[in-house]
């Protein structure tokens, strides 16, 4: 197995001098997501937790509905003639799912290597998000007692301090799942995947995330079903109108010291001294 952490030699200089020694950093791998015995994208990702990924990946991207569209799963490794390593994560769909996949990459008019070209491409950028149901609300406690108990979990990030987490955060159980990454996207699809394999509902708690929040991680949250979406970093303004429309609480830079709400702030509860707050500021 391709080990997700590395352990390079390295030079360390300081006004006190230099010194030589060992530092961790992450592994970066191309990874193919294979449908059918076609390759439908690959990705430069951390190799850990590549089925989360698959499932989570085919999901949030649409390709399949529910783990039911799944046969089988398999990741292989490979490594070609200039020693590059890395990793295919197959999968089979059943034969309807298969067909829709096939029109689906029909709708992107162009080669990979160009992006996305033509409008019927631009469309499936930017598309709106699936409208998420109502959920839980959060006392601004939780959000403060969630979003402190992020770092403690995250392990590759201990070692590198160089990958992103996203997780997932109950009132009752507290962190029920932490995924990391070397991409921001591809932390949020092994998360999905986890919890969706696992069988676990996702609107009695909230995404975490470590990095800024662009529109693809909220397509993704509300491909989920999570109506809240919690964020150390700034939100794109693209990603505020998308989570005001799908019906996603979005709370981002959140620090030690608090954090803002941008949308539907119904669902965080704040209590009687930060609403005379809010008043004396009004």
């Amino acid at each position: 197995m391709i080990a997700p952490v590395a352990r390079v030699s390295r030079l360390a200089v300081t006004p006190s001098g230099a010194t030589v020694g060992e530092r961790a950093i992450p592994e970066e791998t191309p990874v193919a997501i294979v449908h059918n015995g076609s390759t439908y994208a690959v990705m430069m990702a951390t190799p850990a937790d590549l089925e989360d990924f698959g499932y989570g990946f085919s999901l949030t991207e649409g390709v399949i509905d529910s783990l039911a569209d799944v046969q089988s799963i398999e990741t292989l490794e490979f490594e070609d003639e200039a020693g590059v390593l890395g990793v295919e994560v197959r999968l089979w769909l059943d034969e309807a799912r298969a067909g829709q996949m096939v029109a689906r990459r029909r709708q992107i008019a162009g080669p990979t290597g160009c992006g996305l070209c033509g409008v019927e491409s631009l469309e499936l950028a930017v598309k709106p998000a699936r409208t998420v149901a109502d959920g839980a609300r959060f006392t601004a406690t939780e959000i403060s007692r969630a979003v402190a108990s992020l770092p403690p979990a995250q392990v590759l990030n201990h070692q590198t301090r160089a990958v992103h987490a996203a997780a997932f955060w109950e009132p009752a159980a507290g962190l029920v799942a932490v995924r990391e990454d070397v991409g921001r996207h591809n932390a949020l699809d092994k998360l999905v995947g986890h919890l969706v394999r696992e069988g676990h509902a996702a609107g009695g708690g909230v995404v975490l995330l470590t990095s800024r929040v662009s529109i693809e991680m909220v397509q993704k949250t509300a491909m989920l079903g999570a109506s809240v979406l919690v964020a150390v970093s700034a939100p794109t303004a693209l990603a505020l109108r998308t989570a005001e429309k799908a019906g996603i609480t979005l709370v981002a830079i959140a620090r030690d010291d608090g954090f803002e709400v941008f949308t539907h702030p119904h669902r965080i509860v704040l209590d009687g001294a930060e609403k005379e707050r809010i008043a004396h500021v009004g």
